[in-house]
């Protein structure tokens, strides 16, 4: 991974923290959701006319990979109904990278060093002792795990589809637009046409997030094109230790003393992916 890459990477993962710590929408989630999607779909279907068709190879990645994310979204706002969000979204979070790593070593011949390894483990280790001791039922566990498994699914064929669509930004695009367009199927299919009406009020707070959010996954993808995928996957989770720094430092939170080893953990990661 090349300088250029790395802080790329990091500057997606600090985009990834900063709308969550900026966003109150004041809607259930699954209309945040829903909102932030419809803004990342709407945003690249503006896109569209200005950047390059994928090829047609890439057109399966583009479908399967649109359909993963809203699968993604889906089983997080069950996860988040069925436990915390300081427990199911490191747990979610964590676990992604180590999938992508077995994964890619298995399928793309993207075996990490030892060294790498342990950058990835790291990380991962430390995004999961994030989360809050005790009080996960089973149930939800297996939703996050499930949410885990989405993200390491999309993550490995975005890569993929973004390697063979020619444009890192076409490809994107293009996914993003689709998965806005699935959401929005969904939920008129589930809760009708109030579902979107009751996104209006909330609009100008879930741009600005659906914003953020969008461009940070799509340094993402293409980064994807760039680097191994578990080393960008690992990386981007980083978003976890920023967003604990912007709770601390600007939003005045308390953070626990196991927090903050955790946040070492990461950092530790972050500093064997340079050596």
């Amino acid at each position: 991974m090349t300088l250029t890459v790395f802080f790329a990477v990091l500057f997606a993962a600090l985009l990834h923290a900063g709308w969550n710590a900026v966003v109150k929408l004041g809607l259930d989630r699954f209309s945040s959701v829903l909102l932030l999607a419809l803004v990342q779909g709407g945003i690249a279907l503006a896109l569209l006319p200005f950047v390059p068709l994928p090829a047609r190879a890439a057109w399966p990645w583009v479908l399967l990979g649109s359909s993963l994310h809203t699968g993604y979204k889906l089983f997080l706002i069950r996860a988040y109904g069925l436990g915390e969000l300081s427990q199911v979204y490191p747990l979610a979070r964590g676990t992604a990278p180590l999938i992508v790593t077995v994964a890619g070593a298995l399928f793309l011949a993207e075996a990490p060093t030892p060294l790498r390894a342990a950058a990835v483990l790291a990380i991962a280790g430390g995004i999961m002792l994030m989360a809050g001791r005790g009080g996960l039922t089973r149930v939800a566990l297996l939703w996050a795990l499930g949410t885990a498994a989405f993200t390491a699914c999309y993550t490995m064929a975005d890569g993929v589809g973004a390697r063979i669509a020619g444009s890192a930004t076409g490809f994107a695009m293009w996914m993003f637009t689709l998965d806005g367009l699935l959401m929005l199927a969904f939920a008129l299919t589930v809760r009708g046409r109030p579902a979107v009406a009751a996104l209006a009020r909330a609009w100008r707070s879930g741009a600005a997030a659906g914003a953020m959010s969008l461009g940070s996954y799509w340094i993402a993808i293409w980064a994807f094109t760039q680097a191994p995928l578990a080393m960008v996957a690992a990386l981007r989770e980083t978003s976890v230790l920023f967003a604990m720094l912007i709770g601390f430092f600007w939003l005045k939170e308390r953070v626990a003393g196991r927090r903050w080893a955790a946040g070492g953990l990461i950092l530790a990661g972050i500093a064997l992916m340079r050596l």
